[in-house]
């Protein structure tokens, strides 16, 4: 087991409420129970000798491999060697998902397909971030950990024996070709509830149930175009990233990751962020996937109208996947970080954060919603919503936090100010296309004057280019998203200067930069590399510019950098490695959005 593999180096399985990172060696390394936000099971990934892990390995002499099968999210790691060939299979079983689960399972399948192959397994859960001690039992056919608040079972079918050592277990068996061995863990909250045994049937029947959900589930996208396997599997990923309880999708399913090996930008992405779960409703819908977009819709919704934030604001721009607001942020100092990257922590202090783009993102997603739904608008929820709208109307020309969440001060951000406009433009809209009231002359004449007041202090003369804050010269790919939202023609001689400008300082071989810290100081020690989904936007802004040619180079150069199973993670660094917290929502949906673009215009010019 290698100490720290490669973030990209790894698949993810899960069942809708949470996830496991399988490393391309066969390690778990990454699991929290019984949500995403939960406290973690097995955490090496940060802490290789406290965080927990459950390793499979063989005796075989070359580098494994891991693939997914088609069009699901069931991860085979298959060991090659010259007198046997060996696999893992790991997934984990969906059932009910609607409803929150005190217990989830992790099903690995080991299976000789070849020859011989020597097995040896290692299971060692460290509970609540390695913070809490567990007592372990160990039986004939199954092994208990018991913690405080929290427990794990490891049930066998086939010839795998436990034998202790300390509090852990190890197991070793040697498989000849066809035969069949299975581990299944059962994770999540102290119940004493007894578990059935588990029988070769019973595994053979949760791997059919699991491939079949997943390939019903990825027959309802309506995608037939250029790059049908990348989108599927970022459409899969998107799924296994949301919370099917709620509908809300969290960030990415890890936390602590580092943008920078060594340095302090590790955040807890565990989280539900009101701009990235908006900007999935159009990908979903364009996909044809329309219940998990309105799923979403409703989710948002109902914060809108619940109006509890910690900052006091109408919306705060994340939460958690229950639509609770607290997100407080503490450091883990007894965890050493990936590399050394600390600190690690949990929670996360940005929530507090005021980031006024998030209002326009959230009436872009609600006003999406309904109109596929074709529906009238419920009159509370437009009530809500319009009531946001009103208090935007004194609050829009106000500093704030920007789109990156810098902890450099508040700023005349531009982008944030973009997105008012938008907020204001879509509820005009919606209140016009159904009737609702509105005071559309208050919000007509702040939508007018956030575009005035963006051509005029947003814009660079000596630049040439619209740029990160009022009274500055420094860049930001944020604003890449100014055509899709309608503010500017994505053929105005101003757009297309602006995109020439990134490409001169932001843009390295189709790889985008978010910004220069340098140039525009975020309060933040460390640099950090592209922003992947940035990369995606410059794809789309350029398909859009009716520059085919280099949007297609882009997105298809951008493909290269996926890792083995098509799993992007939210960065990548100076040597093309993946950084950040993997995989990153954000990154998948960009995927999608540019896909459906480039496909709509190449398709258009044909």
């Amino acid at each position: 087991m290698r100490r720290y593999p490669p973030i990209a180096d790894h698949g993810l399985v899960g069942d809708l409420q949470t996830a496991a990172l399988v490393s391309s060696d066969g390690t778990v390394d990454w699991l929290c129970a019984p949500r995403f936000d939960s406290p973690s099971v097995f955490a090496s990934l940060l802490d290789h000798d406290r965080g927990g892990h459950f390793a499979v390995a063989a005796d075989t002499q070359r580098p494994p491999v891991q693939l997914y099968l088609q069009d699901t999210a069931i991860l085979v790691t298959r060991f090659l060697g010259e007198t046997g060939v060996g696999e893992v299979i790991d997934f984990m079983p969906v059932e009910h998902p609607e409803r929150p689960a005190a217990r989830h399972r992790l099903v690995r399948i080991l299976r000789a397909t070849r020859g011989q192959v020597h097995f040896s397994l290692e299971c060692r859960p460290r509970f609540d971030y390695g913070r809490a001690g567990h007592r372990t039992d160990v039986g004939e056919d199954a092994v208990r950990f018991d913690a405080p608040g929290a427990q794990a079972f490891l049930q066998t079918a086939g010839p795998i024996r436990w034998s202790r050592e300390g509090d852990d277990v190890r197991s070793e068996l040697t498989l000849s070709e066809g035969e069949f061995a299975a581990v299944q863990l059962t994770v999540g909250a102290a119940d004493d509830a007894p578990l059935p045994p588990l029988t070769e049937a019973d595994v053979r029947t949760l791997f059919k149930g699991t491939r079949d959900f997943w390939h019903a589930w990825v027959r309802h996208s309506r995608y037939r175009g250029r790059w049908q396997d990348m989108v599927n599997r970022s459409a899969i990923t998107l799924k296994l990233l949301t919370y099917a309880p709620t509908g809300a999708p969290v960030a990415a399913p890890t936390m602590g990751l580092p943008e920078q090996i060594g340095g302090t930008r590790n955040w807890d992405y565990r989280y539900t962020w009101v701009r990235d779960g908006s900007l999935s409703v159009g990908a979903l819908l364009g996909l044809g996937h329309l219940e998990e977009a309105h799923a979403f819709s409703r989710w948002l919704g109902d914060r809108v109208r619940a109006g509890r934030t910690v900052s006091g604001e109408p919306l705060q721009i994340m939460y958690r996947i229950d639509g609770e607001p607290d997100l407080q942020e503490e450091v883990l100092d007894h965890l050493e970080g990936y590399q050394g990257s600390a600190p690690v922590r949990v929670g996360n202090g940005a929530a507090g954060q005021l980031q006024l783009d998030i209002y326009g993102e959230a009436a872009l997603a609600l006003a999406q919603g309904v109109e596929d739904a074709g529906q009238v608008p419920p009159y509370e929820g437009w009530k809500a919503l319009s009531g946001v709208l009103d208090w935007l109307v004194k609050a829009w020309d106000r500093p704030d936090e920007g789109i990156w969440e810098t902890r450099g001060g508040q700023k005349d951000f531009t982008y944030s100010r973009v997105m008012c406009w938008t907020a204001f433009d879509r509820g005009i809209r919606m209140a016009r296309e159904f009737a609702r009231p509105a005071d559309t002359a208050e919000w007509g004449a702040a939508r007018d004057n956030i575009m005035g007041q963006v051509m005029e202090r947003g814009w660079s003369t000596e630049r040439r280019a619209f740029v990160q804050e009022y009274g500055d010269t420094t860049l930001d790919a944020s604003l890449l998203l100014m055509p899709s939202v309608g503010f500017i023609s994505p053929k105005d001689p101003r757009w297309l200067s602006t995109i020439e400008a990134m490409e001169q300082e932001l843009v390295s071989d189709s790889l985008v930069h978010r910004y220069d810290p340098a140039a525009s100081p975020d309060g933040l020690r460390g640099s950090e590399g592209t922003f992947s989904l940035c990369s995606f936007l410059y794809v789309d802004a350029l398909a859009q510019a009716g520059q085919l040619g280099p949007a297609r180079y882009a997105f298809d150069k951008m493909l290269t950098y996926a890792n083995h199973a098509g799993l992007f993670a939210e960065e990548i660094g100076p040597t093309g490695d993946q950084l950040g917290n993997f995989p990153q929502a954000f990154t998948h949906l960009a995927l999608i959005r540019a896909a459906l673009s480039l496909d709509h215009q190449m398709d258009a010019a044909r």
